[in-house]
């Protein structure tokens, strides 16, 4: 009997996938539990239609995400901020990646969340600094910071 997965089931196929599987296995137990339903015609084409609205979704998000990387990528988009600092250069406090998205935000209007951007540490000295962020799958970009001397 075919049949279309509504949810994983390990060993016997993923979500979405249609396959052939015994007709008891599938009648008394991946049915009966709404693990899958019959692969009849308007199932196939409601499986279709939801496949091909993930894919738009998908797509969208891809395209906001690469809008994003032209944003920040650009020259003139540098996140400044000012802070106390000793002779050595090195601030009292530190920059964390909370504070650069919330400037981001705040001088450029762009928004982002802060668990993107790949900051292993908060930035701790004067100057420019490049942030990468992973915005989506396969889409990268880098935030340029610039820290300067409060007077």
């Amino acid at each position: 009997m075919k049949v279309i997965f509504t949810e994983d089931v390990k060993g016997r196929g993923k979500r979405g996938e249609v396959k052939n599987v015994p007709d008891g296995y599938a009648q008394n137990f991946l049915i009966k539990r709404g693990l899958a339903k019959a692969a009849t015609k308007a199932n196939m084409h409601t499986l279709e239609r939801i496949n091909a609205n993930e894919k738009a979704a998908y797509e969208s998000e891809k395209a906001e995400a690469e809008r994003i990387k032209a944003l920040l990528e650009k020259d003139e988009t540098v996140v400044n901020f000012k802070s106390k600092a000793g002779s050595d250069s090195r601030l009292f406090g530190s920059i964390s990646s909370k504070r650069i998205v919330e400037g981001l935000e705040e001088q450029f209007d762009i928004k982002i969340d802060k668990r993107k951007l790949s900051l292993s540490e908060p930035i701790k000295t004067l100057g420019y600094t490049n942030v990468p962020v992973k915005l989506f799958k396969g889409v990268e970009g880098k935030i340029r910071v610039h820290i300067t001397q409060q007077d």
